[in-house]
């Protein structure tokens, strides 16, 4: 009997380990980014997100991303950054992203005094002695004059030399001039600062100092570490714990600066497209990160690239990178920019195909995709290419020269694709003969029919099990997992694995040379067939039948079988019916006798109560006193209570909690009663002395 078990457990993980080890698909940024976005960016009750810091990383984000904020408190988070600017002693880096935020977010400048910023700000520039508070007064500045107001600064050049001076020969720069190594982070911190410099002077900048920047940059890029993959990211290396930002802060603040940097230079920066390129892959690779502040290092330095004036990233991405030859599926690209605007006109060509060992496909040649207008998106048919796992290598090029400047398209761009099929398995057949081979019982087998053989056979003699699988283009195939299993009836199982000769799979089983392996265990053997690969749309566990297998005794020193695992999940199983007949109950005496017997054990009772009477109860003795009277009311209901508990005891209480409870009840009746009988004693010798 065939059953598809397309999502059987060793299928799956197969497929999975193949899938894995490609990789991520890059794609463009999509809505699981900002859907993630409004997860990770959790404002407060104030609508801030945390420091200023945070709420403008967040903002930004969401400004990039286009993002609209549920439950916007836009005037909360701008009465904050109104105190913040009008405080004395807020630092700069608080008035940056005030500003920032201000600039995001439009609000009101009523109550905002910039030309006391902007001078403050200016004394801090000409006093400052560290990169970061440069960055972050020139930051400001800029700001301010974003906003629409009218900010020069006051002698430019010795604020460009300043920062020029930190700057290292291998194109990284140092914090401070008492710094001991150099950072590449902060090579990008300085280049935004050198950038707000040439902005906001009030002349142009010596050429001869823009070009030494760019020097700079070059030896920066000459330091960028690359994947295989064509990948490229920035790193640092020998810098202090606190101040690694690893390689996703690093890549993004070189990214920031250059970009910046490029925006006010009047001639284009000589950085290769494939460097921006490779940039752009490193950060999409990174799929949704986990941390707000990887978050906006992701999104602000795709935000940069998607804008910059070196050369703007193109990114080719398959919609699918699993086709169908069943459902005739078409192979599909996308080019589109980092965040996935439409691309200028272009043609994107397959070159070739490869296999996984690096083989080119010869029925394959190279062919321009169609592009469909209304979708966006390039097509091709590929009936042509039989199933596996290949590496398609395409070409994106600019229908007009004049853009390709301007573009960065890179140049071989190979992309993995899995195209699956069915599998058919053809010339399928089992045999039992005797070991020379002089006869032989074939019985052939069809996949297709719900039918099974039934087999037997003995110790001299051999099964053999043949079959040929067929691509969809008549090819051999070779599967990732091919196994045939025999179970003995005591569940003991044996894993065998055919082999390939003349484009056809046979496994023969010597049961001779097998005995042992089988633990000398006649009896009922069934037979399945496993056929699994990731390009395998029918993979199956094939239910081929079973064998009568008649070996000879075990010897005395002949293995046994290992115990057989008990499968966990049989505990919730039906369990046994337990069948019980209970004992006859043992005659008891007559009613009236028992009832008798009652009356007798009340007798006492009786007899006490009547005695009672005899005597003549009063209450002549009980205190007349307020506590002492307390006291005694206590102690005679704690009496009663111990009378009550046996009652309870012998109607449903246990013994343990019997005892339990009289614990706690003797403990009080002895406090009580001492109490009670202490009164009662003076009492009476007051009376005997009187």
């Amino acid at each position: 009997m065939a059953n598809h078990l397309k999502v059987h457990l060793f299928l799956i993980l197969i497929c999975g380990s193949v899938l894995l080890s490609n990789g991520s698909v890059i794609r463009p940024i999509s809505d699981a980014h900002r859907s993630a976005a409004t997860e990770l960016f959790v404002p407060s009750h104030d609508g801030s997100f945390g420091s200023l810091e945070e709420t403008y990383e967040a903002l930004r984000t969401f400004q990039v991303l286009r993002v609209e904020r549920s439950g916007d408190k836009t005037e909360g988070i701008c009465k904050t950054v109104s105190e913040k600017l009008s405080l004395p002693n807020s630092s700069t880096k608080d008035i940056f992203h005030a500003l920032k935020i201000k600039g995001i977010l439009g609000c009101s400048t009523e109550l905002i005094d910039f030309d006391g910023i902007t001078s403050r700000l200016q004394s801090v520039i000409n006093d400052a002695s560290s990169l970061l508070e440069l960055y972050y007064s020139l930051g400001g500045l800029q700001s301010v004059k974003e906003q629409g107001k009218n900010v020069i600064l006051s002698d430019a050049d010795a604020t460009f030399q300043a920062i020029k001076a930190l700057s290292q020969s291998d194109g990284t720069w140092r914090y401070d001039t008492n710094s001991p190594g150099s950072s590449t982070f902060a090579a990008g911190i300085a280049l935004e600062a050198l950038a707000s410099v040439v902005s906001l002077a009030g002349s142009d900048i010596d050429q001869s100092k823009i070009a030494l920047v760019k020097k700079d940059i070059n030896k920066l890029f000459d330091r960028i570490k690359r994947y295989d993959d064509g990948t490229l990211y920035f790193d640092e290396k020998n810098v202090d714990p606190d101040q690694y930002k690893g390689p996703l802060g690093t890549s993004a603040s070189v990214v920031s600066g250059v970009s910046a940097f490029a925006a006010v230079s009047s001639e284009k920066l000589n950085i290769g497209g494939e460097k921006i390129l490779g940039l752009a892959k490193f950060f999409l690779s990174v799929g949704v990160p986990g941390t707000t502040e990887d978050f906006f290092y992701q999104i602000n330095s795709l935000a940069s690239l998607e804008s910059n004036r070196v050369s703007i990233p193109l990114i080719l991405s398959l919609p699918a990178t699993v086709l169908s030859l069943t459902s005739k599926d078409q192979l599909k690209a996308e080019v589109t920019t980092v965040f996935g605007s439409p691309s200028p006109p272009l043609t994107v060509s397959l070159l070739k195909v490869l296999t996984p060992d690096s083989k080119e496909v010869t029925s394959f040649e190279k062919k321009e995709l169609e592009y469909d207008q209304e979708n966006r998106i390039h097509f091709l048919d590929i009936a042509n290419i039989d199933v596996g796992k290949y590496s398609l290598i395409f070409k994106v090029s600019m229908n007009d020269p004049e853009l390709a400047e301007n573009y960065a398209t890179g140049g071989q761009i190979s992309v993995t694709t899995f195209l699956t099929g069915n599998i058919k398995i053809d010339k399928a057949e089992i045999a039992i003969s005797d070991s020379d081979s002089s006869s032989e019982s074939v019985k052939k087998l069809d996949l297709s029919k719900d039918s099974m053989v039934s087999l037997s056979a003995n110790h001299l003699q051999k099964m053999r099990l043949s079959f040929q699988l067929i691509t969809p283009l008549g090819k051999s195939f070779k599967p990732h997992q091919l196994i045939v299993k025999l179970q003995h009836e005591s569940k003991v199982e044996h894993l065998f694995v055919p082999d390939m000769s003349s484009k056809q799979y046979n496994l023969v089983l010597n049961f001779l040379g097998l005995v042992e392996k089988f633990y000398y265990l006649s009896g009922r053997y069934n037979i399945e067939l496993a056929i699994g690969d990731v390009v395998m749309e029918n993979s199956l566990l094939w239910s081929l039948g079973s064998i009568e297998l008649d070996l000879p005794e075990a010897p005395e020193k002949a293995p046994k079988p290992r115990a057989q695992p008990i499968d966990p999940l049989s505990r919730f199983g039906p369990k046994e019916e337990i069948s019980h007949i209970f004992r006859a109950p043992e005659k008891r005496p007559p009613q009236e006798l028992s009832l008798g017997f009652m009356g007798l054990t009340l007798l006492p009772l009786l007899a006490f109560l009547i005695g009672l009477l005899r005597i003549g109860v009063n209450f002549k003795g009980f205190p007349s006193s307020v506590v002492p009277a307390s006291f005694a009311v206590l102690f005679h209901g704690g009496i009663g209570a111990v009378l009550l508990l046996y009652v309870l005891f012998w109607l449903k209480l246990d013994l343990f909690t019997t005892l339990k409870a009289l614990g706690f009840l003797g403990v009080f009746l002895l406090f009580v009663g001492h109490r009670t009988l202490s009164y009662l004693a003076s009492t009476s010798a007051k009376q005997k002395t009187a």
